[in-house]
């Protein structure tokens, strides 16, 4: 019991130094703002005093450790990729603490021996209960004391159960061994009703574990959603049955995370789909009950939902679930808000869109339903409900230089995120953005590419450096004109430092209806198949006392090289850097590496003079 409570003391304190940790942020970030505001200083982002150079010292040290990843580069089981260096450092200083509270001053070789550990390990099992239905709640009180969010804490409730699961096969293998080293296994097992619990609760656990899978789970996420919840319940009763009067503490501290989430995600429910007094002149939008939809299919993956009169102000990057009875009626599923701001060209007073990739269940029911709406010429109407936002996406306000990498349907992370930068850029220190779109299928592109010319036009209002590179990796067609893949690093900075009229002249001479229609893509070996298409030409903002030159949208048939693209906004910088990423495993790892690699090997912030490089991470996998 006194393992239990030291357990939760190290958790708080864990808890209070990440909130130190928050309001020294807060403190670097406002004093970056008052600096940028006052234009006191050529780059508002760099350290201002002792202080805040040993703390971005201390910060470059932690993400150069963390950030690295092996990525296991195989089809079948790439699911075993291991987590990210930071996470593993964390998982085995967790394990340390577990392991030296099973076994402090419990290995004495007398007659308790084995029910000294069985017993021991059962209180380090139940004690870690709270903490494993304090990660698994949407309306986190740790993420909000941790400045993090739900899902982001996710991984660490899948391994706090694996360690559960450990632990509790420990104490009930030391038991067995003890009943059946004095031949009374029948014995206790009809004496100790409590028993057959223990090993119901165990089973329980370890089919959540089994379960979580990635394979397993991608065989039916829906399936998997209800199970799990089910079994949530179900192993709080088992436990409760299983252990002793003092013991149970635990399971109402369980108990409390649970209903408190449940309370706080129903509220949230009813206050977001009701309105009490509906305006009803907003078209269809002043629904009562739940949200108007629109959705509409575009190309063959991709569907695209307008929810109309929402009455709740949310983040760009954060994301809500979506509940669409006629399609899904005991479904909810997380998109990302694709949008930073109110719709353009809509009469709703605050429209969302977002946008989904078909994949299988839900996600191709509903992107068939799109189709077969268009094919009947009906116009896709549906009430929908909505529960979020939820998510804390990146303070990118502070950072000189913000580099966005996103692939296929990630650009719906990426793209809100560069309109809201774009939006707020009189009150940010942002002088250049460098935005990376990569996907396999061109009708992806399409959707994106056209907000993407907005964005640049904006951009160049505002005085901020935007340069956009996208990357076509696989499409079919017949033919293929010439091609322009995307510049290594030289050809970058060789190109950067051209002048636009110069630049314009190539690519006029390349292609001459290059800046206004786009060119026809095929496949090559099954991959690397687009070419170069449009080319804009905003003014840009110049980086330290470079000239101005123009910006350009590069379109490429190849896969990027993510180290160069990287590279060149870093080492332009006069500031700090923030680099974004959204996508699949593979495309996290790599930046990942990329990032920590080049930290590194630049010495930022350890008297080289050059400035940290900071990463956020939002990936997507089932």
């Amino acid at each position: 019991m006194g393992l239990a409570h030291d357990f939760w003391y190290i958790v708080v304190a864990v808890l209070g130094f990440r909130a130190l940790i928050r309001l020294v942020n807060l403190y670097k970030a406002r004093s970056r703002l008052q600096k940028r505001f006052a234009n006191s200083v050529q780059y508002p982002t760099k350290p201002s005093n002792q202080f805040l150079e040993i703390w971005a010292t201390l910060t470059a040290l932690i993400r150069e450790s963390s950030y690295p990843q092996l990525y296991v580069p195989s089809t079948w089981f790439s699911w075993m990729t291991p987590p990210p260096l930071g996470r593993v450092i964390t998982l085995l200083v967790y394990w340390a603490i577990i392991i030296s509270m099973m076994t402090a001053n419990a290995i004495k070789k007398d007659a308790f021996f084995w029910e000294r550990i069985g017993f021991r390990n059962a209180w380090i099992t139940v004690m870690q209960m709270p903490l494993l239905y304090l990660l698994a709640s949407k309306c986190s009180i740790i993420g909000l004391i941790a400045g993090t969010s739900h899902e982001r804490l996710n991984w660490l409730h899948r391994w706090v159960g694996r360690t559960m699961f450990v632990t509790g096969a420990v104490h009930g293998w030391y038991f067995f061994v003890e009943w059946q080293r004095a031949d009374i296994v029948e014995y206790q097992m009809k004496m100790m009703g409590t028993v057959k619990y223990g090993f119901g609760a165990w089973a329980v656990l370890g089919w959540s574990l089994i379960s979580g899978f990635a394979p397993l789970r991608r065989l039916g996420y829906e399936f998997f959603v209800l199970q799990h919840l089910v079994s949530a319940v179900l192993f709080i009763w088992l436990v409760y049955r299983h252990i002793p009067a003092e013991a149970r503490w635990n399971v109402w501290f369980s108990i409390g995370a649970l209903c408190f989430d449940r309370a706080c995600r129903s509220v949230l429910l009813v206050w977001q789909n009701v309105k009490f007094s509906p305006n009803r002149s907003k078209c269809k939008g002043g629904q009562q009950v739940g949200h108007f939809a629109q959705i509409r299919a575009v190309g063959d993956s991709i569907t695209v939902i307008n929810i109309k009169d929402v009455h709740f102000r949310w983040k760009a990057g954060q994301h809500l679930y979506l509940w669409l009875p006629a399609i899904g009626p005991m479904e909810a599923h997380p998109y990302t808000i694709a949008c930073a701001h109110q719709l353009p060209e809509t009469c709703i007073c605050n429209s969302i869109q977002l946008v989904v990739r078909k994949h299988g269940g839900f996600s191709k029911r509903l992107h068939d339903r799109a189709v077969k709406d268009h094919a009947e010429g009906k116009k896709g109407n549906y009430t929908v409900f909505v529960s979020g936002p939820y998510g804390m996406p990146p303070r990118l306000d502070i950072y000189e230089t913000v580099i966005l990498i996103s692939a296929s349907t990630g650009a719906s992370f990426t793209l809100p995120i560069l309109e809201d930068l774009l939006a707020n850029a009189s009150t940010n220190c942002i002088k250049r953005i460098d935005f990376l779109l990569t996907t396999k299928q061109g009708e992806e592109v399409d959707f994106y590419v056209k907000r993407l010319h907005e964005f640049l036009d904006r951009a160049k209002a505002a005085g901020i450096e935007l340069l956009v590179h996208v990357a076509i990796t696989q499409r079919s067609s017949s033919t293929i004109p010439p091609t322009s893949s995307l510049p290594t690093t030289r050809e970058r900075e060789r190109t950067e430092g051209k002048s636009s009229s110069r630049s314009a002249s190539v690519d006029d001479s390349s292609n001459p209806t290059a800046q206004t229609k786009r060119s026809t893509p095929t496949t090559t070996n099954g991959r690397d198949v687009e070419d170069k298409v449009l080319t804009l030409t905003p003014r840009r903002r110049p980086l330290s006392n470079a000239s101005s030159t123009d910006s350009h949208v590069h379109h490429s048939s190849t896969r990027p090289d993510i180290a160069a693209f990287i590279r060149v906004p870093v080492e332009a910088t006069g500031g700090e850097t923030k680099v974004v990423v959204c996508g699949g495993p593979s495309l996290v790892a790599k930046v990942r590496n990329c990032v920590a690699g080049l930290a590194d090997e630049r010495a930022v912030h350890k008297g080289t003079g050059a400035q940290g490089i900071g990463l956020f991470v939002e990936e997507y996998s089932f």
